[in-house]
């Protein structure tokens, strides 16, 4: 009776370890660190806007977001006036392939002259970065879509 046991024992064992292995980074599915965004109006048109943070993944697929800075200029934001949000959540099978959602709101503060909001919607992408694409509502000035890139500083 314990032979039998121990067969499926070392099976289980054999199968959980396939998943297990080297890896030269190339596919860091790790979300936490400084980031630099860039959005562009189509896939290879000029940069709308432009920001550095700090991403960290928490529990339940919450996305701290710290460090928020603009890097470009732009009347719909103004820097340090507000306030970030996000989510990341990642799945993937024994072969290495690894795919992920993540999305990420950026809101003018209460108060502030305009009321604008960029929502962000994505995933993980090729060579380490998060791609998808950007929606900006509020005033009339300041609407607009397109797409993003995020790298890792």
């Amino acid at each position: 009776m314990y032979k039998p046991m121990g067969i499926v024992v070392l099976l289980l064992l054999g199968v959980s370890m396939v998943g297990c292995g080297s890896s030269n980074g190339s596919n860091n599915t790790n979300v936490n660190g400084n980031w630099s965004a860039s959005l562009t109006n189509s896939q290879s048109g000029p940069t709308v806007y432009a920001f550095t943070t700090t991403l960290a993944e928490g529990s339940g697929g919450t996305l701290s977001v710290t460090n928020f800075t603009f890097t470009s200029s732009g009347s719909c934001f103004v820097s340090g006036q507000t306030n970030e949000s996000g989510n990341f959540t990642l799945s993937g099978n024994f072969s290495g392939n690894v795919t992920g959602t993540f999305g990420m709101t950026i809101s003018s503060t209460p108060g502030s002259a305009s009321q604008n909001q960029l929502v962000l919607q994505g995933g993980v992408g090729p060579n380490n970065t998060l791609t998808g694409v950007w929606t900006l509502t509020g005033s009339s000035a300041c609407t607009g879509s397109g797409n993003f890139v995020f790298n890792r500083m």
